[in-house]
């Protein structure tokens, strides 16, 4: 009997502890061995469990589960969900495999997985995320005002005046932590930009927290000519910072 009962309890601590290690979440961070023209919000993503980094298996690999980890890292939505070591191959342990999440979970540890450690992958099968926060900039002379750019398919674009106002113009500055916003520039106040024109018929209420979640026509359709790129003032007025080097002696 008295075998029994230490038998149940030692299986009744070990259910516990790997509960325990099950629904805690890990630390979680993006990692991009080249950081040229990219951001924080887009690399190869790695999983801090049993005090070692580690990466995640592209088996199943897709936006639901990106927009977990976008979310979780603070980086706004997800874009796409870069597979086969898109940012580099990564070193040492493969801690998930077969990740399926239905988008809401609160950490990339907390959606359905094989089980820490099990994988049939190797390295190059390395997943990433692009996500939409940080990828958003002004260009000009002042860092709350300019002509807006963002950051997709690994290239900066621009946005199309078509329909742009105020409500989109608002998104921008509280994206970017600029106050409200003062004006919503069309026809290229700013200047003309080049290359890519990835965003056109922009339609926000005004409440999202980014503004690749604005409704548009999709990334990279547009009707438009950099004639018709659009800018925003915000309220925050910041010069941007300029380094003088002062000759010796």
């Amino acid at each position: 009997m008295w075998t029994q009962q230490r038998n149940f309890f030692y299986l009744a601590i070990v259910s516990y502890l790997f509960a325990s290690s099950v629904s805690a979440d890990a630390q979680i961070r993006l990692v991009n061995p080249d950081k040229s023209g990219l951001t924080r919000c887009s690399g190869r993503i790695e999983i801090y469990h049993n005090n070692r980094w580690g990466t995640v298996c592209d088996d199943g690999w897709d936006l639901y589960d990106a927009e977990v980890v976008c979310r979780e890292l603070d980086c706004g939505l997800a874009l796409e969900a870069p597979r086969s070591a898109h940012f580099g191959e990564g070193t040492g342990q493969i801690w998930l495999d077969d990740v399926s999440c239905l988008g809401s979970e609160r950490s990339l540890s907390g959606c359905q997985h094989l089980g820490f450690g099990l994988h049939d992958c190797g390295h190059d099968e390395d997943a990433g995320v692009i996500c939409s926060g940080g990828p958003i900039r002004f260009t000009g002379d002042v860092l709350c005002s300019g002509r807006v750019e963002i950051f997709y398919n690994h290239t900066w674009g621009t946005v199309c005046d078509d329909n742009w106002d105020m409500n989109d113009a608002e998104v921008v500055c509280r994206e970017l932590g600029c106050g409200t916003v003062q004006s919503a520039a069309v026809s290229a106040s700013f200047g003309e930009g080049s290359g890519s024109i990835w965003l056109d018929d922009v339609d926000c209420s005004g409440s999202e927290r980014s503004l690749t979640e604005c409704q548009h026509r999709g990334f990279g359709t547009h009707d438009c000519t950099h004639s018709k790129d659009a800018g925003v003032v915000c309220s925050v007025i910041l010069p941007k910072p300029r380094i003088f080097m002062i000759p010796a002696g």
